[in-house]
């Protein structure tokens, strides 16, 4: 932990200060509510699959953001800015407490990852939704999130104000009657966890990159969960938190891939004779 007066600076940056429990003040050189930097390279990406688009959102850099996608549609989450983990948690929209299982899932692929095939499997061993595109080589669903305890455990007391993933799942879970025992372990989209050969883990440098996307289709009606990580204590994301696209399309009706639309990037509410996948309307900074 270092302290430091408030006109210090480190690598140009004005340290951020806060009042230590001990009197004085600790500081930290990661910004609040940051967000990506100017000149930041971003692709907003279109849906992986052909179809009507019936929801089109983007989730703000540090943001929570859930929506139910009914049954045949598909969700494609576009890494717009590359490397921002998109955390995940899925409930069957009918039932909540059937939800994402993360040991169901492995054991019944036989597979650590996460790839294109992968049926997403709930508690009771049913299906929730299946990973029907994908641009990376595998997915990660065995990271968990991130949050302010193991935060502070990490990177020291220096980040106990900063909310994380944990904090994201259980503002947006609170929207839909849910609590803290309904946070489960999660699926970690764009991060890289590789599994070494003595079955060591690692949170590494992202394989993602400005637009690329996975595709999941609901194999029935699902509540997704996601956050848009906050972490800004590891160089995962360059430091650099980037937004979110998430594009609803239903393969049954006609209609081409959403077009990139980055000058408007807020959501749209789906019309009154849209399909069931649907949220109300937010627009990214109601989200933050």
């Amino acid at each position: 932990m270092t302290t430091a007066r408030t006109e210090n600076t480190l690598s140009e940056n004005t340290l951020t200060t806060w009042p230590a429990a001990a009197g004085g003040t600790v500081a930290s050189t990661v910004p609040v509510g940051a967000v990506y930097a100017e000149g930041t390279a971003l692709d907003w990406g279109a849906s992986l699959v052909e179809g009507a688009v019936v929801l089109d959102a983007v989730v703000a850099p540090n943001a929570p953001w859930s929506a139910v996608v009914a049954k045949g549609h598909v969700l494609t989450i576009v890494d717009v800015g590359g490397n921002q983990s998109a955390d995940c948690l899925l409930y069957n929209a009918r039932d909540p407490e059937e939800r994402y299982s993360v040991p169901d899932t492995l054991a019944w692929q036989g597979n650590a990852y996460v790839r294109t095939g992968t049926v997403l499997r709930s508690g009771e061993g049913r299906p929730l939704m299946t990973v029907v595109a994908d641009e990376l080589d595998r997915q990660d669903t065995i990271g968990g999130a991130c949050g302010k305890e193991s935060n502070t455990l990490r990177y020291g007391h220096h980040v106990m104000f900063q909310h994380g993933c944990r904090e994201n799942f259980l503002a947006e879970a609170g929207r839909h009657g849910l609590g803290a025992r309904d946070i489960v372990s999660n699926l970690n989209w764009f991060m890289n966890v590789p599994v070494e050969a003595d079955g060591a883990l690692g949170i590494v440098d992202g394989m993602s990159a400005p637009g690329r996307r996975v595709a999941v289709r609901a194999e029935t009606d699902v509540l997704v969960v996601v956050s848009n990580c906050p972490q800004m204590n590891n160089p995962c994301n360059d430091f650099n938190p980037t937004p979110l696209r998430m594009i609803v399309v239903d393969p049954g009706r006609p209609g081409g891939p959403a077009a990139p639309d980055p000058d408007a990037p807020g959501t749209d509410s789906p019309g009154a004779d849209a399909p069931r996948s649907a949220q109300p309307t937010r627009t990214p900074e109601d989200a933050a």
